[in-house]
This record gives C-alpha cells, sequence and structure tokens, in this order.
C-alpha cells in the first residue's frame, strides 16, 4: 500500500502568486459557502440612549420645547417652589443628597421668595390655608442633587409664566436609594408642562395616551392619585404581559405652586421614570442590567429604532 502524498493547498490568490504566474500550478483549497463567516459587530447607540432619543422625537413631534436646568439645585427650587413643606420625609437625609460644597444656594428673584413663603405659611393670594408653619429661608437655600427634574419644569414655569407653553425634559436625578433590581439611586426622568388657557384635564389624558401608544403600549389605564403639588392628580397604568403596572404620575399644578411666580393659567403636568419605561421595552426583570458592562448583551439586542 502506498503512502499518502501530502499536499500542501492554497487558501489565497496573492499579488504574488498572480504575476508569477505560480497560481497555475497550485492546488487552490475549495470553500465551502455554506459554513457561516465571522460575525462582525458595529458600532451601535446604547439602548438607553436610544428611547431618550425616541422619547425626545415624540414630544417635539407634538410641539414641545426641550429644556435643561442643573444637576446641582437649590432646595428652594426642588422642594419649596412645588409647595412641599420643609418637613416632608422627602427632605430627610434618608432620601435626598445634601452637599457639602457649595453648601449653600443663592435663592432667586426676592419677590419670588417672599411668595413662597406666604403661601407655606397662609397660603398668600391662592384660597389656600398653606402649611401653617415657619417658613425657614435657609433650609431653602440647602444645595442639593435634585431629586425629579420637576425641579426644572417649575424654574421654566417661573421664568415663562405667560401661556402658551409646552415643554419638556428628559435628564438624571438623584435619590437615596438602596439599589436593587427595581431601585437605582442615579437614573432619569422625563417631565412636562403645558400652560395654557384652553388645557384640562382631557388635554392631559390625551397627551399621556397618545405618547404611550408611540412608545408602544396599547392598554392605558388612568387612575387617581395623590401628589403635593397637583390636584387634581393621576397615575398612569399600562398593560404589558397581562399586568397593570404604574408608568407615570400627572395632573394639574396646585396654585400653590403656579400663583408664586405670576402664573394665574392652569398647568398641566407629568413625570415617569425613564429607566422602568426602558426595562419594559428591553425584556429586561433588574433595572441595574441597564447599566450593566455585559458587551455580549449589548451587541446581540436587537435595535429598537431604526
Amino acid at each position: 500500500m502506498s503512502r499518502p502524498e501530502i499536499v500542501q493547498e492554497v487558501t489565497q490568490l496573492t499579488p504574488e502568486l498572480i504575476e508569477s504566474g505560480e497560481w497555475r500550478k497550485v492546488i487552490i483549497k475549495e470553500y465551502n459557502v455554506r459554513i457561516p463567516g465571522p460575525v462582525i459587530y458595529p458600532g451601535r447607540i446604547h439602548p438607553l440612549r436610544e428611547i431618550i432619543e425616541e422619547v425626545r422625537k415624540i414630544f417635539v413631534s407634538m410641539g414641545f420645547k426641550e429644556i435643561y436646568s442643573p444637576y446641582v439645585e437649590s432646595a428652594f427650587w426642588n422642594f419649596d417652589a412645588l409647595f412641599q413643606p420643609q418637613d416632608h420625609p422627602a427632605r430627610e437625609l434618608h432620601d435626598t443628597f445634601y452637599l457639602r460644597t457649595p453648601k449653600i444656594a443663592k435663592l432667586p428673584d426676592k419677590t419670588w421668595v417672599e411668595n413662597v413663603r406666604k403661601t407655606h405659611e397662609q397660603g398668600g393670594e391662592t384660597g389656600s390655608t398653606g402649611w401653617h408653619y415657619k417658613w425657614d429661608e435657609n433650609t431653602a437655600k440647602k444645595t442639593i442633587l435634585r431629586t425629579h427634574t420637576t425641579a426644572t419644569t417649575v424654574r421654566y414655569l417661573a421664568q415663562h409664566p405667560k401661556p402658551p407653553q409646552k415643554v419638556f425634559t428628559v435628564s438624571r436625578v438623584f435619590r437615596a436609594e438602596k439599589v436593587d433590581y427595581t431601585h437605582l439611586a442615579d437614573f432619569h426622568q422625563v417631565d412636562g408642562i403645558i400652560i395654557s388657557h384652553d388645557a384640562n384635564l382631557s388635554t392631559l389624558f390625551g397627551l399621556l395616551k397618545e405618547f404611550f401608544a408611540r412608545m408602544g403600549f396599547k392598554e392605558i389605564q388612568l387612575r387617581r392619585g395623590y401628589f403635593p403639588y397637583t390636584e387634581p392628580s393621576v397615575e398612569v397604568f399600562v398593560k404589558f404581559n397581562n399586568e397593570w403596572l404604574e408608568m407615570a404620575g400627572a395632573g394639574i399644578f396646585r396654585p400653590e405652586v403656579t400663583y408664586p411666580f405670576g402664573c394665574k393659567t392652569r398647568v398641566l403636568a407629568w413625570g415617569m421614570g425613564l429607566e422602568r419605561l426602558a426595562m419594559l421595552r428591553l425584556g429586561l426583570t433588574d433595572i441595574r442590567k441597564i447599566y450593566d458592562v455585559d458587551i455580549d448583551w449589548l451587541r446581540n439586542l436587537k435595535l429598537l429604532t431604526l
């Protein structure tokens, strides 16, 4: 029996083989076109960024303008301007990050500050009886990492009290939360307001239903709720996997919020957590996965938008 002959096969036609004519003499290895080629992963936008851009496009398409404000905020804009009493539990260290440097913020226009003080103490010009306590200016000066983006919208309202106004914001907020599968200490919120003489609850309900429908949620429920700075207030639930999940809070700003800044017009307001929305869109059960450095998950995740 003869020994097998060792034959060297060529897998590539190189310029040298072609120029020398050696390609006529070599054995070219057969190619199996059915074998999958190597996977190429192009660059892509992070899925959370995709969702942020999608939210922005929806609100802009509905005639809204995007607004911004600083992460470091005064307690005045974060709490006092929203008629949240200075002894409210949400203002305690176990919920809010207070800063050492800078420790004190400069308060805005004295007229606004005085109007907010009167509103807290005895209702001011709103017809309310207020909270019946002595409002402390030093407490309002404390600096914090903002706990909600409603601080952004109330700032804008104070600077632009005259209708019509339609604005929204998508940005980071910070809370002293214990991080687990449903909570983060650093996350994003979506907030918005409409200042209009013609605005009413039907306008608000229609806006919320349209927004969530464009985000892919066809079944929506609105339930009576309570928030310190809106009355009436509603909670927005969407149906996902046959379960009703709370997604947003909304309502009409109380006069105690709008009157101190010279806004006597009805103001619709809403706010929601973006990561909760992202969890549903991405099919996640753990909110921490959004920020996990899992390159395989990011590579294989389908694009949310085209």
